[in-house]
This record gives structure tokens, C-alpha cells and sequence, in this order.
């Protein structure tokens, strides 16, 4: 049996465009809650905020570099069982969220930013995210952002197996 890779014919060659807005990418890839480089002497320097106009140049900020970024949108960051996790409401209206699996913590609707793969799914499992095989609702094709982005936003492949 061979695997043979082939780009699907309605992938072409897409434009930055395409690939979402400029902000979000450098959002997934982003390390927060770590302390601030330019504020390392002051208490609550914690990085759990994002500045989406100035995206990769400003990386995350602290509650100290806000001022600085006072108007530009700027997004928090939360935490949920050691993954980041942002607000449905700042981040539904800025792009499509449809089919990322939603949940519920301290009476907020978030998602979670990037994959939180399994190492296997439980018994029963009919359904998991397109990306990482994470378990998943029925109603659900992502667990996270980044797993949206990879398909969304990036050409799709498609293997083939061949005999």
C-alpha cells in the first residue's frame, strides 16, 4: 500500500488574505502568562493580554504595557486547566468560530486556542476533532482555534491510499 499526497483541486495558491486575519496566527503561537520582559521588577507582571493591531510586533503584554496600546483592541487571555483560553465574546465577532467546541467556565463562554491532543479516545467516541483526534460532542469538528485554522485557512490536503 502506498501514500500518495495530493492537493485537492480547489486548493490554489491563496493569498495572506486567506490565511485569516494578520493577528491570529501570531495569537496562537504566542506564550503567555509568563512574566513581563519589559516590566520585571513590578508585581502582577504577568503577559495574558494580546494587542491585535500590533499582533507579532507587541507579542503578549502585561497590565503595564496596556497603556501603550490604549487605541488598539486589545484581548485577555485566560487560563483553563493549564491551556489558554479566550472569551466567545471577543473573539465571535472578530472571526468565525463555527464548529470549535464552546465551554462554559465561571459563567463565560470560551475556547480553547490551540489542540489538546489525546492519547487515544475512550470507548464509545463517534466523534473528534479533524485535527488532533480530540473527543468531542457530535456537534462539534474542532477543539480548538489552531485545529480550525489548519483547515480553514490553509490549503487543503487530501491523501489517497493507492494498492
Amino acid at each position: 500500500m502506498v501514500m500518495v499526497s495530493v492537493q485537492s483541486p480547489g486548493a490554489m495558491v491563496r493569498s495572506e488574505e486567506d490565511l485569516g486575519p494578520p493577528w491570529l496566527r501570531p495569537l496562537l503561537g504566542t506564550s503567555f502568562f509568563v512574566p513581563c520582559p519589559a516590566h520585571p521588577h513590578l508585581s502582577k507582571n504577568e503577559c495574558n493580554l494580546f494587542c491585535l493591531g500590533c499582533a507579532d510586533a507587541a507579542g503578549a503584554l502585561c497590565s503595564y504595557c496596556v497603556p501603550a496600546h490604549r487605541n488598539h483592541h486589545v484581548v485577555q487571555i485566560r487560563r483553563s486547566s493549564y491551556h489558554n483560553v479566550i472569551r466567545v465574546s471577543e473573539v465571535g465577532k472578530l472571526i468565525d468560530i463555527a464548529h470549535v467546541q464552546t465551554y462554559v467556565i465561571n459563567s463565560a463562554k470560551i475556547v480553547f486556542l490551540n489542540g489538546r491532543p489525546q492519547a487515544r479516545p475512550g470507548k464509545g467516541v463517534t466523534n473528534t476533532c479533524e485535527i488532533c483526534c480530540r473527543s468531542l460532542p457530535d456537534s462539534f469538528r474542532f477543539c480548538s482555534l489552531g485545529c480550525k485554522v489548519l483547515v480553514d485557512y490553509l490549503p487543503h490536503i487530501f491523501l489517497f491510499l493507492a494498492s
